[in-house]
């Protein structure tokens, strides 16, 4: 399989938001919990808003997007250097196993280098035990839980 990682293009828009769908369902936002249409309409929109920190890699085969990947940069008190948070990560069904996931995190990795960024982190849900066995080849498990109060 050839794969490509690149930034989400406009023309990308539909099988982008098919892979966002499904990264969605998988977490529980779907039905009546979905995310609401015009989150998803800014999500989009700030791909291309060279003002926005926020950015999209996806894993392209022959025109085909596998897989999905959202990071953002920010600020911390820890370091000069922006950090990076991989925020959102998906592979297609069928592309699963293939590779997709690690070349899209690889993807980030690149492009936060040469951001001059210290460093790359995620959270994963505990009970996302596939995933985590990649994570593991790839990074170090820093030990932090993750707290929040949503309003």
């Amino acid at each position: 399989m050839s794969l490509t990682i690149r930034a989400v293009t406009r023309q990308d828009y539909d099988q982008w938001y098919q892979l966002f769908d499904g990264y969605n369902a998988f977490y529980g936002r779907s039905g009546p919990t979905a995310l609401a249409p015009e989150i998803t309409r800014m999500t989009w929109q700030r791909f291309f808003d060279a003002y926005e920190p926020v950015h999209a890699l996806v894993a392209d085969s022959d025109g085909k997007l596998l897989g999905l990947t959202h990071y953002l940069y920010h600020r911390s008190t820890t370091a000069i250097e922006p950090s990076c948070y991989l925020q959102d990560l998906f592979t297609a069904e069928g592309a699963r196993g293939k590779g997709v996931a690690s070349a899209l995190i690889y993807g980030v990795y690149e492009r936060a280098k040469a951001a001059g960024a210290s460093r790359v982190y995620w959270q994963t849900h505990e009970t996302n035990r596939t995933a985590q066995s990649l994570y593991d080849k790839v990074a170090e498990r820093s030990g932090f839980i993750v707290y929040r109060k949503l309003f």
